[in-house]
């Protein structure tokens, strides 16, 4: 139980860092080019403790599900509007609530800070500022993913041989056994036929070398009814080997984690090459070199996670109210981070045990870090991408307006974009109350 205790407190002191850091990128370039800032928060909801320094008041709020930094002057005066006033002319809801969010932005610049407003910025500038919070949790993600890349090792699955089938099973796939066991009267497996011992280390297929499994599996599941030569490391020796893969009915996967049946709900089979030896995990370490490439392999993995986030919350819905299991694959709140902080931490991780929650906790606040990289990308408000995007089109337009000959046509009215910003609010807080309850009643299980 103490150890759950402090993998979820290690977890929860990780997610605040990168929150704390997340907003530090915005506060240092807004501070660098002149902007004045009000505050520097980490939370939301009733302030805990805080502390101004200059013109800043820095603090915690109580709830621990984000941050920010108040920058006076967000928003532009409506267009046609002196700079400081505002016509009460506006009607409909949403062009009052444009109307008074200018108005609270331009209630906040005092006389003198009037080039001190974030609006002002020029283009470059605002995208610095906007961007500097998911830089700082992209920067997390290298030092974090390339210090246990090259210090420590990542899992990799290793031509090592572990075991060797006793035979090609005959039988066919079904739900209960997508892998069905050898029964009498089965041929013997390639591996077995052709040699393969326990101990083995694949360096070479059909003269191909190999440093891992997933270079194997490619060229035997296209080699079925053929002849593969191996070429093995058996203490320190070189071993040339004949293996006859052969043909196999396997079990059909979708994501990699289901059985694939079809409308009569038979198992759906592909005919694959089949070996009959299974592979060893090893930690390897990787160089400098290899870093760019997997931080590369992990943002495009949490962006492809992130782009089916409102499909898998479907899978979600359907844990949380009734008898579906969750996705381990698929998004969690920060109580489910803790959670699972909490299940490294208590679990058995063998004689390396110690070492290796410690490096898994780092990189499951790394893999968070990529996450919120990402998500901030998203191109809408009240995200940082949403503020990106407003500043690239005004910096469009108004490039565009000179190169036409045009007049300057100012600074984008980004209030206009409020009522996206306040339905996203609210699909992002519908969601996170979701996810919350979910990982209490129905919590994803690692171990």
């Amino acid at each position: 139980m103490i150890a759950y205790i402090i993998g979820v407190l290690v977890v929860a002191l990780g997610v605040a860092l990168s929150i704390a850091l997340h907003e530090i990128g915005h506060l240092v370039p807004a501070k660098k080019f002149g902007v004045k800032v009000t505050q520097y928060m980490v939370g939301f909801g009733p302030t805990i403790w805080s502390k101004r320094r200059g013109e800043t008041e820095y603090g915690v709020k109580a709830v621990p599900l984000g941050g920010y930094i108040r920058m006076i002057g967000m928003f532009p005066p409506k267009p046609g509007d002196p700079e400081g006033q505002l016509r009460a002319s506006s009607t409909g809801r949403f062009s009052q609530l444009m109307d008074q969010a200018r108005q609270d932005s331009m209630d906040e610049v005092l006389p003198g800070e009037e080039k001190r407003v974030f609006y002002r910025l020029n283009v470059p500038q605002k995208v610095i500022v906007m961007m500097g919070g998911p830089t700082m949790n992209l920067l997390i993600a290298v030092v974090l993913f390339g210090g246990i890349l090259t210090l420590y090792g990542m899992p990799t699955t290793t031509p090592l041989v572990s075991t060797v089938a006793t035979c090609v099973p005959s039988a066919a796939p079904t739900l209960a056994k997508p892998q069905p066991d050898c029964v009498p009267g089965d041929p013997a497996s390639p591996a077995a036929a052709a040699g393969l011992q326990k101990g083995d280390r694949i360096i070479s297929v059909n003269g191909t070398p190999v440093s891992t499994w997933d270079q194997v599996t490619p060229l035997i599941r296209q080699s079925a009814g053929q002849t593969m030569t191996l070429v093995v490391d058996r203490s320190g020796s070189q071993v040339t080997l004949a293996a006859p893969i052969a043909a196999l009915g396997r079990a059909a996967y979708v994501d990699n984690d289901k059985v694939k049946v079809d409308a009569n709900g038979n198992v759906v089979t592909e005919t694959v090459g089949y070996l009959g030896a299974t592979p060893t995990g090893e930690l390897v370490k990787g160089t400098v070199l290899q870093v760019p490439g997997f931080v590369w392999n992990q943002f495009t993995t949490t962006a492809g996670v992130v782009v089916n986030v409102p499909q898998k919350m479907v899978g979600v819905v359907q844990a949380a109210f009734g008898s579906g299991e969750r996705d381990p694959n698929g998004p969690i709140s920060v109580v489910g981070v803790g959670r699972v902080g909490g299940e490294i931490a208590a679990a058995d991780l063998g004689a390396d045990g110690t070492t290796a929650k410690i490096m898994t906790l780092l990189s499951l606040i790394a893999s968070l870090n990529m996450a919120l990289f990402v998500f901030n990308l998203i191109p809408l408000l009240p995200l940082d991408g949403g503020h990106v995007a407003g500043a690239l089109w005004e910096g469009l337009k108004r490039n565009g307006a000179r190169i036409l000959g045009r007049s300057d046509p100012g600074h984008v009215d980004v209030a206009k974009a409020l009522p996206v910003a306040y339905t996203m609010a609210l699909v992002l807080i519908s969601m996170s109350a979701l996810l919350i309850y979910a990982d209490i009643v129905k919590p994803v299980k690692l171990f």
